[in-house]
């Protein structure tokens, strides 16, 4: 199946509170549990970047976990970010700052993080080497890199059946979002083939019926 383009941002305020209101516990808690294991046990006290923060849920769990970390969460949905900060916890507003830009044009006051991380980005791209070479960008030698996210089913009638396996209570705009997203996002051999393109080294792991996760440390020769 070819992949299908969606609208790169959401900023429609009742896509945005159906987006921010919907329960993914499960992927989040998925992502976080590999992105856990790449800090590894011995915790982060860096600067972390999150990439397509949305609601800022992963950004602010990462804060919660980490106490020392200091996030830069970026967003190109000015509505998503104004939604985060309502309800971003105030013991976090000192180490979780929300950034509003979009790839591949926004500039960072900082030049390099420690860690950079984005759960359900990539599919969003009209031109996923946008986010490789965003990420070389802002990497430093070492820099460890966790992505998530969506991968293209084999066909609609598979597309149709995730959603309703996973969405089957959500509102309609999600449902349809859902699936749209499901078109949009690329193959695990496809983002292989990106980061042979980008130069990057990293590992390409399916680790649901839906999702891939991308990892690896930046090393400059």
């Amino acid at each position: 199946m070819q992949r299908i383009l969606e609208p790169e941002l959401m900023e429609d305020p009742k896509q945005v509170q159906a987006y921010a209101q919907a329960d993914f516990s499960e992927p989040n808690d998925h992502f976080m549990q590999h992105l856990n294991a790449l800090v590894g046990v011995s915790g982060f006290d860096g600067y972390a970047l999150d990439l397509g923060c949305g609601p800022g849920d992963i950004s602010c769990r990462f804060a919660k976990i980490y106490p020392s970390a200091l996030v830069d969460a970026l967003d190109g949905s000015k509505a998503m970010l104004d939604y985060a900060e309502s309800i971003m916890p105030s013991e976090l507003s000192a180490r979780v700052r929300f950034i509003h830009g979009k790839l591949p044009t926004v500039s960072l006051s900082r030049s390099r993080y420690d860690l950079i991380f984005s759960n359900s980005l990539l599919h969003h791209l009209p031109e996923p080497q946008a986010l490789w070479h965003f990420i070389k960008r802002y990497a430093g030698n070492g820099t460890r890199i966790a992505i998530m996210d969506l991968f293209r089913p084999q066909s609609d009638r598979q597309a149709i059946e995730i959603v309703e396996k996973y969405a089957a209570k959500e509102p309609e705009i999600l449902q349809h979002d859902f699936y749209h997203s499901l078109l949009a996002a690329f193959t695990p051999e496809e983002i292989e083939e990106q980061l042979r393109e980008a130069g990057l080294n990293f590992e390409v792991e399916r680790i649901s019926d839906r999702h891939v996760f991308i990892s690896g440390t930046i090393i400059f020769k």
